[in-house]
């Protein structure tokens, strides 16, 4: 289980330290850094991808990224007696992000690039990566770091370090390019535990979204993020996975209601029989919020549990007597899976704190700056560079 998240120098993250618990949940007004914080994760899991620069990229590249406030606020600014301006700097500029776990925890720190000719010279450079053994970082629980360009990995038998890379890329992973499975199993473990971390964030449902459509059918033991396999998904749940809790989960939001999947030349159509009706109804008649509910059973009934799972604002287009089944869905799902959910809506998080106990996170803003409770906060500290 991850029990600690660290975001530094992320949009409005400045330095942000948080517990994790089995179930969490993060909420806030609007612009208090809840996208933040769903987005800063998934950065973590695409550096286990190779996908990190074309992330940042994704979102107007590194520098659009950055926290654009001061270093450090002083007592003087924070009460109003004095302007809001930069400083000199103590630290260089920073993107740094880590989670803790009771296994093995994980940094990355990302910074400004060595000026050059380069075409590609806004990209970031990833000046250190640290893996430890444990929840707490001290220098003896190292078993790999990255500094620069040198990658050395630590043998656990002779206790004695080893050079793997000596020129790895700056815009290369060492949890993608530098891992040994002899020397250092670890990373490979938690390379493939980030990789399966899932996440959710608002499913489409309109006329043409591909969850309405027939679909090529395959086994599909984890639905897409974009859950334009749906039917499969579905199927592959009734087939393999915990078909009646499937059924229950669609009984407790439609009464009466159940989900069949057609197949017509390797295409699976999915469809609803709901009470009172003659007949069934196909996925392009369902209601925006009926067809998102089902995408979220399958998302959270997958045969194949993810040990972390984020949803983000899934209450997005159901009616309030959707979600305490919405609640009771994630509270099954979280006897396999720590999950992690960012909710506007007080009722799903009235009915996920009485279902589960649960943390809840409440994230606020002060000066553009996104802060958390002193109860969710944890230790952390950021080696030096």
């Amino acid at each position: 289980m991850i029990t600690k998240l660290a975001i530094s120098g992320y949009r409005s993250l400045r330095d942000i330290h948080l517990n994790l618990e089995q179930v969490n949940i993060v909420t806030g007004a609007n612009g208090s850094g809840k996208s933040s914080l769903f987005k800063a994760l998934k950065l973590l899991t695409e550096v286990s991808r190779g996908q990190l620069f074309s992330s940042l990229a994704k979102e107007g590249g590194f520098p659009s990224t950055l926290w654009a406030g001061p270093e450090n606020f002083s007592r003087a600014m924070r009460i109003g007696e004095e302007a809001i301006q930069g400083t000199r700097r103590k630290g260089p500029v920073a993107l740094k992000l880590g989670f803790a776990s009771e296994s093995y925890s994980y940094l990355i720190d990302l910074g400004l690039p060595t000026p050059s000719d380069s075409a590609f010279g806004h990209d970031p450079e990833i000046k250190q990566e640290i893996v430890w053994h444990g929840e707490v970082f001290r220098p003896s629980t190292i078993i790999a770091k990255r500094t620069g360009k040198l990658v050395s990995l630590k043998n656990s038998e002779t206790n004695s370090w080893t050079n793997t890379h000596t020129e790895l890329a700056s815009f290369d992973s060492m949890m993608t390019h530098g891992t040994d499975p002899q020397l250092a199993p670890e990373l490979l473990i938690l390379r493939d535990e980030m990789r399966e971390w899932r996440f959710y964030d608002h499913f489409r449902t309109d006329e043409n979204a591909a969850a309405r459509q027939g679909q090529i059918g395959t086994r599909t033991p984890i639905l897409s993020p974009d859950g334009y396999d749906l039917a499969a998904a579905i199927q592959t749940i009734r087939e393999i996975g915990d078909r009646d809790s499937l059924s229950a989960a669609i009984e407790d939001a439609f009464p009466g209601a159940s989900l069949s999947v057609e197949i017509s030349e390797g295409r699976f159509y999915l469809y609803m029989r709901q009470y009172g009706l003659l007949r069934k109804l196909s996925a392009k008649e369902l209601s925006d919020g009926t067809l998102r509910y089902i995408l979220l059973v399958a998302a959270l009934l997958s045969p194949r549990p993810p040990k972390f799972l984020v949803l983000n604002e899934p209450e997005t287009s159901l009616h309030q007597d959707l979600l305490a089944p919405l609640a009771r869905l994630i509270a099954r799902a979280s006897e396999e899976s720590q999950i992690l959910v960012v909710s506007h809506s007080d009722l799903l998080i009235d009915y996920l704190t009485t279902e589960i106990g649960c943390q809840l996170i409440r994230l606020e803003k002060d000066l553009s700056e996104t802060e958390i409770p002193l109860e969710n906060q944890s230790r952390w500290t950021w080696p030096k560079r």
